[in-house]
């Protein structure tokens, strides 16, 4: 399939990771219909430089009625599904909007999948449904073993993906990418809250001790993969997107500090997320053998990311930075 020659409807097309993929996407030519729900993670700004090449629906995906309107009217033939609750602490304080979004979100869009014989389903999740490990790498045939409420809704949504594959033969591809860093991010973040609160002259939090251990991948990369998948991933499949570069929270928050001038006396520890994953770690090698690998080194994608953030800065501070932090 020549996604080129298909309209892809974008969930989530606001959003962080989302926005990067109808860039990337308007780049290649794709014809794109996003659908976003505008949280506080969701801005339009994102996509300023694509406004007049794609059709935007502010439509949250757990109100059915909406979503099949958009659905009867752009009859879309491939679905990127980004839309999610994100951000872990606050599914700490209030997992309802994750099983709205998440859960029922995804099983509207898996119905909508049937009736409207989608030719491609892509369901973007998160190596955090696999849980954390103290060594070697997750691969896709690993047990799902969440630890919190935004990635058990994660889990159950894959499960529900899962079930639409092997019972009515629905064309989806799981999607687990590492954790993104990049342009753009919300700064709620644990790398843009580290940049922004030291650009601000603040204290940068740091959970517990600081030793949790992250996989970090550039977000061009993340999206890069996801296309690639959309292009010659096989259907029923899984795919991991990691980068194999592993850096402890600490020591990512002392290297930021260090890009930045900044005193490391800036990082202050605060009391651990319950339940906190200790490392995130998985195998891509799947995704490999399709012809993947990340571009962007972190040394070099911080600097960008950064960068970006410095120059920007007006847009952050057009967001209400939330007291509580993610990584």
């Amino acid at each position: 399939m020549n996604p080129s020659k298909r309209t892809i409807l974008v969930t989530g097309g606001a959003g962080f990771i989302g926005s990067e993929f109808v860039r990337q996407g308007v780049q290649r030519g794709y014809k794109i219909i996003v659908v976003d729900k505008l949280t506080y993670a969701g801005d339009l700004a994102r996509l300023k430089e694509s406004a007049g090449e794609i059709t935007f629906y502010k439509t949250d995906i757990s109100h059915l009625r909406n979503l099949t309107g958009v659905f009867k009217k752009e009859r879309p033939d491939v679905i990127a599904h980004f839309a999610a609750e994100t951000h872990v602490d606050r599914s700490l304080q209030d997992a309802l909007p994750f099983i709205q979004t998440n859960i029922i979100g995804t099983q509207n869009l898996l119905e909508l999948a049937r009736d409207f014989q989608i030719r491609k389903f892509l369901h973007i999740s998160t190596d955090e449904v696999y849980g954390d490990s103290a060594k070697g790498r997750f691969k896709e045939d690993a047990p799902l073993k969440p630890n919190n409420p935004y990635s058990a809704s994660k889990a159950s949504a894959e499960l529900l993906v899962r079930s639409a594959v092997r019972t009515y033969h629905l064309p989806a591809i799981i999607i687990r990418p590492s954790n993104n860093y990049g342009p753009w991010q919300y700064p709620e973040k644990f790398i843009p809250v580290i940049i922004v609160q030291a650009l601000k002259g603040r204290r940068v939090p740091v959970y517990g001790e600081g030793r949790q251990i992250r996989e970090w991948l550039h977000v061009c990369d993340c999206v890069r993969a996801v296309d690639l998948i959309l292009r010659k991933g096989a259907i029923g499949e899984t795919y991991n997107i990691g980068s194999g570069f592993e850096k402890e929270n600490l020591t990512t928050a002392q290297t930021i500090l260090h890009l930045l001038g900044k005193s490391k006396d800036l990082i202050q520890f605060v009391q651990d997320r319950p339940g906190h994953d200790f490392r995130y770690s998985i195998d891509y090698a799947k995704l490999k053998k399709l012809g993947w690998k990340p571009k962007i080194p972190f040394p070099a994608g911080i600097r960008q990311t950064i960068h970006w953030y410095k120059e920007n800065f007006r847009w952050v501070e057009g967001k209400a930075l939330s007291r509580i932090y993610s990584t």
